[in-house]
């Protein structure tokens, strides 16, 4: 098996995953952290997913997907606690 070769875009691409999967990491380890000081931050970030949207001005958006990404993160914080 033969490995496509680099371009810049597929270069890009994996850099914008990299730093996604760094960020959720960083995120989640400081809302958990905040979270087990103040409880009732994560019932306050529940309250604000309604307001989320997606940004995509084409046939992609999807404000619910975006919403429902949001509930998954807080139920996975509600569950390592």
């Amino acid at each position: 098996m033969t490995n496509a070769p680099h371009t810049p875009t597929s270069d890009k691409i994996a850099d914008a995953n990299r730093r996604e999967i760094a960020i959720e990491h960083l995120l989640f380890g400081t809302i958990r952290f905040v979270a087990q000081r103040h409880p009732d931050l994560l019932d306050e970030l529940g309250r604000s997913v309604d307001h989320l949207w997606d940004k995509a001005h084409d046939d992609t958006r999807d404000d619910e997907a975006v919403r429902e990404i949001a509930r998954r993160f807080i139920n996975s914080l509600r569950a390592s606690d």
